[in-house]
């Protein structure tokens, strides 16, 4: 009489144990989530800033592939695949970046675990005191906590610059790059460490630039060798706050940001129908032009190019200066320049760009800005 009562319990928990591990199998298995990396800078880190992709692909080819780029923006046309997010900003200053406090709405947009800040090289050319620009960076630094309380923040020595439109910059970087260490160890915590990585020592602006301030392939790898170690450090020892567990993520889940491969957008034309607004002879790419600073007597401009619904292999832009416009600085492409006509051709790196792809150039003139009228062909 008394076996019933057994065997119903039995049987109870039998079934119970049964629609626990169906449950199980019915439920989505959850991707580990990654340590999320905000690569934050100038031009130099994003117009193109290819040891972007140098350093993302190192990354994934070391086994550390628990890792996103984050950034509000995208990808520039590097030559590889790469996750490409970043908040580089081409002729930003970190002064201005604190000031103007432009930093907390990127990071509320993207929620890092750790920062990689190549910044100052702006301020430092505007002839900012150290001392400022670091005000600046503990400011920022600030911020960053403020958003996640157990940020870690890599913070670059930056690298020289060797150029003619600013011969007191390379000992202005010198004494900048100087006190960094020192400014750090004042501001790291336990909780949220500041580690300093050296990319002034080995660089060298004669064979890694291609214009005394902006890397070229040499450039890049070294910056990206630079960084590789740290942040693999970094990531090893981040912990993001909502990790489910190690054994369930699902080796074939997509990128976040892939698009669904069968879903064409409804409003793209068919590829080999031109679109109809599309100037005669500028068929293959388009050039836009934007303001990213002014100052008295002179300016700095950034071009976007962007290939149409077919790839490009290699891209010109033209256009005339304005009266009493002179350009004296160029990065991430070749110039020449016959009177006021400006042509800007493309460097081996940023060249070919798939369908609808973007690269960017940018450039500093003297004279009064003004907006001109582009032309991009095909070279």
């Amino acid at each position: 009489m008394l076996k019933r009562p057994v065997y119903a319990t039995f049987a109870g928990l039998l079934t119970a144990a049964i629609l626990v591990v169906l449950t199980a199998l019915a439920l989505p298995a959850h991707a580990a989530v990654p340590v999320r990396v905000m690569p934050l800078g100038d031009s130099i880190t994003g117009s193109p800033g290819c040891w972007r992709a140098l350093l993302w692909n190192r990354l994934q080819s070391s086994g550390i592939t628990n890792v996103d780029f984050v950034g509000t923006l995208p990808p520039q046309g590097c030559g590889v695949p790469y996750d490409g997010e970043n908040e580089g900003h081409g002729g930003i200053l970190a002064t201005n970046m604190a000031d103007g406090n432009q930093l907390p709405p990127w990071l509320a947009a993207t929620r890092p675990d750790i920062v990689m800040m190549h910044l100052g090289t702006n301020d430092v050319w505007s002839n900012r005191a150290p001392s400022v620009i670091l005000t600046a960076f503990s400011k920022l630094v600030d911020q960053m906590r403020a958003s996640n309380a157990n940020m870690k923040i890599l913070v670059a020595k930056i690298i020289p610059m060797g150029t003619q439109a600013c011969a007191e910059c390379p000992q202005r970087v010198i004494n900048f790059n100087n006190m960094i260490q020192g400014w750090a160890n004042g501001k790291t915590t336990a909780q949220s460490p500041i580690t300093v990585v050296d990319q002034w020592t080995g660089f060298n602006t004669a064979t890694d630039t291609g214009d005394g301030v902006h890397p070229n392939n040499n450039g890049n790898q070294k910056i990206s060798d630079r960084w590789f170690q740290p942040l693999a450090t970094a990531i090893s020892g981040t912990t993001p706050p909502t990790t489910p567990p190690v054994t369930t993520p699902p080796p074939t889940t997509p990128p976040r940001t892939t698009p669904p491969p069968t879903t064409p957008p409804v409003t793209t034309p068919p590829p080999t129908t031109p679109p109809p607004t599309t100037p005669p002879g500028n068929s293959s790419c388009t050039g836009t032009w934007r303001l990213v600073n002014s100052w008295p007597g002179g300016f700095q401009g950034e071009v976007t190019v962007r290939a149409g619904n077919a790839p490009i292999n290699s891209w010109a832009v033209r256009w005339t200066l304005a009266s009493g416009q002179t350009i004296t600085q160029l990065w991430n492409g070749a110039l020449t320049v016959s009177g006021s006509s400006v042509t800007v051709r493309n460097m081996p790196y940023n060249g070919s760009l798939p369908a609808n792809g973007t690269t960017t150039f940018g450039f500093t003139a003297a004279g009064t800005p003004s907006t001109p009228n582009l032309s991009c062909a095909l070279t």
